[in-house]
């Protein structure tokens, strides 16, 4: 499983409503919050869905 810290770029691998699948992470932890590069939206996920969504890291 690869480590993610804060301020990194990840891409999802559907995109943000927004059109958008380029994020950065802002809190690593139990849970993971990741912030749209887009539209500055903002999201919360637990450690396991995190892993789940991610694609790749640039």
């Amino acid at each position: 499983m690869t480590s993610y810290n804060v301020g990194d770029n990840v891409t999802t691998r559907k995109p943000h409503a927004c059109g958008c699948s380029s994020w950065t992470v802002v809190r690593v932890g139990a849970d993971y919050k990741i912030k749209c590069d887009n539209c500055g939206h903002v999201v919360m996920l637990d450690s396991d869905k995190f892993f789940k969504v991610i694609k790749v890291a640039k």
